[in-house]
């Protein structure tokens, strides 16, 4: 389990390297506090592989909504966050002249951010960091295995990949929710969180035409005994 509090925490720290000290993280800002307190139900269940209409759930099928619901609610903010620094980054880059000084900002960022983030990326299960991973994709338009290459080596993308393997964490994992259940799911969650302002919006990288989402779904689980 610290294998994956480590590649997510690097992914993050990684983002945040060169981003403006002027304006630190404020947890508030995202519109949500992550907190300990949003599991509805055990989140290290492992759903099973089956497909699931996002309306008209029998019991079983509205347990395993909610609890995709729950792990949605946890790391979504982290997701965010992530593209927020590739954000920053970005401009970061452009003012910093030397790399004496991106290595003397990286140090500081470091420190910031595993006191701010340590103890609670050390709490996400497995089934939350695969979850992770896709809405990373979802949010900068590059999975983590690309962000990780490009932000460090393909060495240590490699290295990292490998290492998640072992948790059932491919971080080339990309976010599909034309193709995945799962991923369609967590589209109308999060649909359903920003207008509720339970999540603070953030436009995916790639737009998603919800409308057209959910009728390419309806046609397909139409023709499919739901569960």
């Amino acid at each position: 389990m610290k294998s994956i509090y480590f590649l997510i925490f690097f992914l993050l720290l990684s983002l945040s390297g060169f981003s403006q000290l002027e304006t630190p993280y404020d947890p508030n800002a995202m519109g949500y506090v992550l907190t300990e307190k949003d599991s509805v139900l055990n989140d290290t269940i492992k759903l099973p592989e089956i497909i699931v209409a996002k309306d008209k759930q029998d019991p079983e099928a509205k347990k395993q909504f909610l609890i995709l619901q729950s792990r949605v609610y946890r790391t979504y903010p982290y997701a965010k966050l992530a593209a927020d620094r590739l954000t920053n980054l970005n401009k970061g880059m452009e003012r910093l002249s030397s790399e004496r000084e991106k290595k003397k900002y990286f140090k500081i960022v470091e420190d910031y951010l595993t006191n701010e983030f340590e103890a609670r990326l050390k709490k996400l299960s497995r089934s939350q960091g695969r979850i992770l991973v896709r809405l990373i994709d979802r949010q900068t338009g590059k999975t983590t295995y690309e962000l990780i290459k490009t932000l460090k080596s393909g060495w240590k993308a490699f290295w990292s990949n490998t290492t998640a393997s072992v948790f059932d964490i491919n971080l080339k994992s990309k976010y599909a929710p034309f193709e995945s259940n799962e991923d369609y799911l967590i589209e109308n969650i999060l649909k359903e969180a920003f207008e509720t302002g339970r999540l603070q919006n953030q436009p995916a990288a790639v737009p998603i035409d919800i409308d057209k989402l959910n009728e390419y779904w309806d046609t397909k689980l139409s023709s499919k005994p739901k569960i």
